[in-house]
């Protein structure tokens, strides 16, 4: 038996090596792999004494032969293909061991792997006579394999194929998206970088979730190869096994609680999810503080919901948490041994998790059976320094406190969307309306009295006045949204009305 083993990444490759000689195969290597097994004394045969032709072109050119690639593709069923290889006097390659060189971590046109994505993919295509592997975390199992049978069963075989090709379809993915931002070519418009021809999307799943959005669905979380989302860090200190609405809930949830404090420097924030809707979110001086203020805008609606926490949970916090609704996540910087022993006392099925401020949004893809729908980030681009006052009142900086507040709620809340805010708390939330009039009344419902002196925002420009007189009529004295409108001076005379402050971003941010 013969195995040819050309890697990059070297990890375990001269012990793997070596116990393949032990079960009697013959090495044949390239390159730097030749010369990590000449250095650690592991018999072995070069490529170029197999081929005959030494490496050339700085190493482009040194296992593309027909003594080599013959001896991966030959079909053993058939006469013909043996008839050959005698013919020509090559002997059959039974194991091919070869990773790329790391593209993505370093891209340049010399990390542009040929060689190595040829043989893996001649090996692949015949895997049912040739095994391939392609990652040091294989070596175990096929060693434990090839020393209990003495071969590789066809089934594994199969699955080593199968990770082989996506393997080769991560690597291709890396180069065009590099080509996609304009890296060989030149400079490229944001629109071709964004929206490119073709999108390539390589996910590896990082884990099989309870289940998906119900019950009667299968659910997994994955990741794009090469990336390092904050889910990668999260540690699950206690609670049942995470499902598909836990991860996007608790995920809207933590990016928000990291939003609101981009505005309130020296304040802390907490937020409370339900269908990744806030609830109830609030800026505050401790973390006791905002809990008790985000959870009292909404108690009701909290219940079964995700809890973030900008900061780390000790036990005074945990103690108000357990005595409030039921949390089915708690997502947090950290927490103390004491708190999560409060924590699992009051529930053992609420899941407490800990993890890193999330990574940036990228590209958004939403799926529509055989179409999908592409879209970049849906960034806050317009921040409270440059909105901008359309009214005859101006605000006080409290006043753009809250309406900051309101404004990032309302940014992350499903439209059409409405958000009350005062002193740093969203206190109404009105969210997933067909009408902005509706979404303003829900808002206000559940604003109550606090309605009166607070700030609101809106997600689009007010198609008409009525939303806002609403929203002015139950006390209202601030609001945000984007203008827009053709009614915008109808919109603009009815706030000089009544008298309020009313600022435009110039941004909208619908959310579906």
């Amino acid at each position: 038996m013969r195995a040819l083993l050309s890697v990059w990444d070297k990890t375990g490759l001269v012990d793997f090596a070596r116990e393949l000689t032990e079960l009697g195969f013959e090495l044949v290597a390239s390159g730097g792999t030749a010369a990590a097994l000449g250095e650690a004394g592991v018999a072995h045969r070069d490529v170029s004494d197999v081929t005959g032709f030494p490496e050339m072109l700085d190493g482009r050119v040194k296992t593309l032969h027909p003594m080599i690639h013959g001896a991966i593709l030959a079909d053993r069923d058939r006469p013909e293909h043996l008839a050959a290889l005698r013919a020509h006097q090559i002997e059959p390659i039974d194991l091919v061991v070869c990773n790329l060189y790391p593209f993505a971590s370093r891209p340049s046109v010399e990390l542009i792997d040929v060689g190595g994505p040829t043989m893996v993919r001649a090996a692949a295509k015949n895997h049912a006579h040739v095994g391939v592997v392609t990652s040091p975390a294989q070596y175990q199992g096929v060693l434990a394999e090839l020393t209990e049978r003495g071969t590789l069963a066809p089934a594994t075989r199969h699955a080593l194929a199968r990770a082989a090709f996506a393997h080769c379809a991560a690597y291709d993915a890396a180069i065009v998206a590099w080509f996609d931002q304009g890296a060989v070519m030149g400079e490229v418009s944001e629109s071709e970088v964004t929206l490119p021809a073709t999108l390539h999307l390589t996910l590896e799943r990082a884990a099989t979730l309870r289940y998906g959005e119900n019950p009667h669905q299968v659910g997994a979380r994955y990741r794009r190869v090469g990336g390092d989302p904050w889910w990668d860090h999260v540690v699950q200190h206690a609670g049942s096994p995470l499902s598909y609405l836990n991860l996007y809930d608790a995920d809207a949830a933590w990016r928000l609680v990291h939003e609101l404090v981009e505005d309130a420097p020296g304040r802390v924030a907490v937020a409370i999810i339900k269908h990744a809707n806030a609830s109830g979110a609030a800026l505050g001086a401790s973390l006791e503080g905002a809990f008790a203020a985000a959870l009292a805008a909404d108690p009701q609606s909290a219940f079964g919901g995700v809890v973030a926490v900008g900061g780390v949970v000790e036990d005074a916090l945990a103690a108000a948490i357990a005595a409030g609704p039921q949390a089915d996540v708690i997502v947090a910087r950290d927490f103390t041994e004491s708190a999560v022993a409060r924590l699992r006392a009051r529930r053992k099925a609420t899941r407490l998790l800990s993890g890193p401020p999330p990574e940036p949004l990228g590209r958004s893809v939403r799926t529509l059976g055989d179409t999908a729908l592409v879209q970049s980030a849906d960034e806050l681009v317009a921040t409270p320094a440059t909105w901008r006052c359309v009214t005859e009142t101006q605000p006080s900086p409290a006043q753009l406190v809250d309406l900051a507040v309101a404004w990032r709620v309302c940014a992350r809340t499903t439209s059409n969307a409405i958000v009350i805010a005062r002193d740093g708390v969203a206190v109404g939330v009105g969210a997933g309306q067909q009408s902005r009039v509706v979404a303003a009344g829900v808002a206000i419902a559940k604003a109550g009295d606090l309605a009166h002196g607070a700030a609101a925002a809106s997600d689009a420009f007010f198609p008409f006045a009525d939303g806002l007189e609403s929203l002015t009529e139950a006390g209202v004295s601030a609001i945000v949204q984007p203008g827009g409108s053709v009614r915008d001076g109808e919109v603009i005379e009815a706030a000089n009305r009544a008298g309020i402050v009313m600022l435009v971003t110039g941004e909208r941010h619908f959310r579906h």
